[in-house]
């Protein structure tokens, strides 16, 4: 395949290419490895900071070329990058689906042309898809369990994602009914006070949907306790808004590691931050599309020695293994492990290299308030504006 563009098979193909095509572990060409990554929303920091770049970097490194696109929230979009990539000589698809059930239709382009697909961080209910992820499940879990050491009973505000994402609507949820947040709820020490999804993962939607569930708390008398958040934009969104109704910080969780919501945790804005190293995923997507691109079966995809920190590695070790979907496929699968990142061990993505410890401290402005390897930053005159989000929204 090389460079050379493929014409796209067309809807009336006489077979679909199913999971057949990626159990046999025939040889892909053995020139130039064309890689594609189908991204739906690039716009959250993550992604462009750390996850392409390392995909990016490894893929090169072992002689291929990569590409992507950003579909923008747009699943019709994506539809039409999917097949310009394909079009364009990809010779595997990474591909970050903005929604699963209208992926499908683009997995189908896929496999008509008999391009190997790896279901990046989100999943896609298609057996014949490779599922890279972080433990969604046990990011969940993490997100509860740490909020729950600070409050362990009170009134609970739910911010989910895009309900589209199947992290935002199962994994997520279910991570934090695993760390007890349902039997909390029914044995009466923990009320709901509202339960939100944002469309798109959007910091704009969170402010703007916790500032109405502010007005109405206020509205009724009610005081917020605790803020499960299910990633680092929601959570960007919440902290803005406590900030501009002139609130203190409430317990809040959000997840990924971006650089804002890392310094909202040392400026005490955010209580945890669920870390997943996205260099790691990126690193291991690139590597196992290399490694299809060679012929090897997905179900023999192996993280290469060294390429990523112990911390990180599967609990079930560097070889794939199956996953049971929630939609009842089996897929194979990597699955990654997160880290709780909380004021108390901040030195650890410092100490990765993932922030430096100025960008880290640079929003403290309350002494109280700061972490502790932040005490040498926070203002001396122990001002206590509540400027730490809008700043970290800016730098978003």
């Amino acid at each position: 395949m090389g460079s050379s563009k493929r014409a796209l098979a067309g809807a009336s193909a006489i077979a679909v290419v199913t999971a057949g095509l990626f159990s046999t572990g025939a040889a892909l060409a053995q020139d130039e490895c064309n890689v594609a990554f189908s991204g739906n929303n690039l716009e959250q920091p993550r992604w462009q900071a750390n996850d392409i770049p390392n995909m990016e970097r490894v893929v090169t490194e072992g002689g291929g070329t990569f590409d992507w696109t950003d579909a923008r929230l747009d699943s019709a979009q994506q539809q039409t990058d999917v097949e310009t990539l394909i079009n364009d000589g990809a010779d595997v698809l990474v591909m970050l689906a903005q929604d699963q059930d209208a992926a499908l239709a683009a997995i189908e382009v896929a496999q008509q042309n008999e391009v190997p697909i790896i279901s990046y961080d989100r999943l896609i209910e298609d057996p014949g898809v490779f599922y890279l992820t972080f433990d969604n499940v046990k990011v969940g879990e993490l997100e509860a369990a740490t909020i729950f050491e600070a409050v362990p009973s009170g009134t609970y505000v739910l911010i989910k994602g895009d309900p589209g994402d199947p992290n935002a609507s199962t994994f997520l949820p279910q991570g934090w009914d695993n760390a007890g947040l349902q039997e909390k709820i029914d044995a009466g020490e923990i009320t709901i006070f509202a339960d939100q999804f944002t469309d798109g993962w959007r910091m704009e939607t969170a402010l703007s949907n916790m500032e109405a569930i502010i007005d109405a708390a206020n509205s009724e008398g009610v005081t917020i306790d605790a803020i499960l958040a299910e990633n680092d934009s929601t959570a960007l969104g919440v902290a803005s808004a406590l900030a501009g109704k002139g609130l203190d910080p409430i317990p809040l969780s959000g997840q990924d590691g971006d650089v804002a919501n890392l310094q909202n945790v040392a400026a005490g804005w955010q209580y945890v931050d669920v870390w997943k190293n996205a260099n790691a995923l990126g690193s291991v997507a690139g590597a196992f599309a290399l490694q299809l691109c060679e012929g090897v079966a997905p179900e023999d995809l192996t993280i290469p020695e060294g390429l990523i920190d112990a911390s990180v590695m599967p609990l079930t070790g560097a070889k794939a293994g199956p996953f049971e979907t929630p939609g009842g496929n089996t897929v194979n699968s990597i699955i990654l492990q997160p880290t709780p990142i909380t004021q108390e061990n901040l030195q650890v993505v410092v100490d990765a290299g993932w922030i430096a410890q100025d960008v880290l401290c640079a929003n403290v402005d309350d002494p109280s308030r700061a972490a502790p390897i932040c005490a040498d930053a926070a203002p001396a005159d122990g001002s206590t504006e509540s400027a730490a989000p809008e700043a970290s929204a800016a730098a978003s």
